[in-house]
């Protein structure tokens, strides 16, 4: 797997997808293959209380608990990996130009990376970050969940619940997967209750 030495795979796509099973695969194929490694999960995924990288498929991965790419940095300088993954990539903390500029610093150093992240957000806006390391992939995979309202390939993921804050850390109880097509229409329904719940101050008036 020498093809691979310093270049950088990414795994992208909605929640349920299988972009964290294949990071789980490539790292468990480059261990086979006698590399090092060293995986990363940002401490603001706490969906499963522990520091494993673990699928939704329950397969799990030995990792270690970060906050930015510093602490990954200071980690590989310190460990010398042949190949490091980072989960959930769209949570790492520390500016996405730090980001950015610590991804290629390692790739100069001929560090394998595997990253895991979605491209999307609920609402369907791109996550800056995993939008500015698609372009420098060597390997770019774009993963597709299944729709549950029409079995199509899923663009996004559907927050169910009513929290509007950007990152709600969640699975299927909070998300589900849509197509463009049925994304679009759960919004018009969404938008028509909320706009048949308003009552204007002169209604109040009244």
């Amino acid at each position: 797997m020498h093809q691979y030495k310093g270049k950088l795979i990414i795994h992208t796509g909605s929640m349920f997808s299988g972009k964290t099973s294949s990071l789980e695969k490539d790292v468990k194929r480059f261990k086979i293959a006698g590399y090092t490694t060293l995986a990363f999960k940002p401490v603001l995924d706490t969906r499963n209380n522990t520091s494993e990288i673990i699928t939704h498929d329950k397969t799990s991965l030995e990792a270690t608990l970060i906050k930015d790419i510093g602490e990954i940095i200071k980690l590989c300088n310190e460990n010398n990996p042949d190949v490091v993954a980072i989960d959930e990539v769209q949570f790492l903390d520390g500016g996405i130009e730090n980001i950015v500029s610590g991804i290629r610093a390692l790739l100069e150093k001929e560090i394998t990376i595997v990253l895991a992240g979605l491209d999307i957000d609920f609402s369907g806006q791109p996550f800056e970050v995993v939008k500015e390391l698609m372009p420098l992939a060597d390997y770019l995979t774009k993963h597709h969940a299944v729709c549950v309202k029409c079995g199509t390939d899923a663009w996004v993921s559907h927050r169910k619940t009513k929290d509007r804050e950007r990152v709600v850390i969640g699975a299927s109880k909070e998300y589900e997967p849509l197509c463009r097509k049925c994304f679009l229409e759960e919004k018009r329904i969404e938008e028509a209750i909320v706009n048949k719940n308003q009552v204007s101050f002169e209604d109040l008036k009244k």
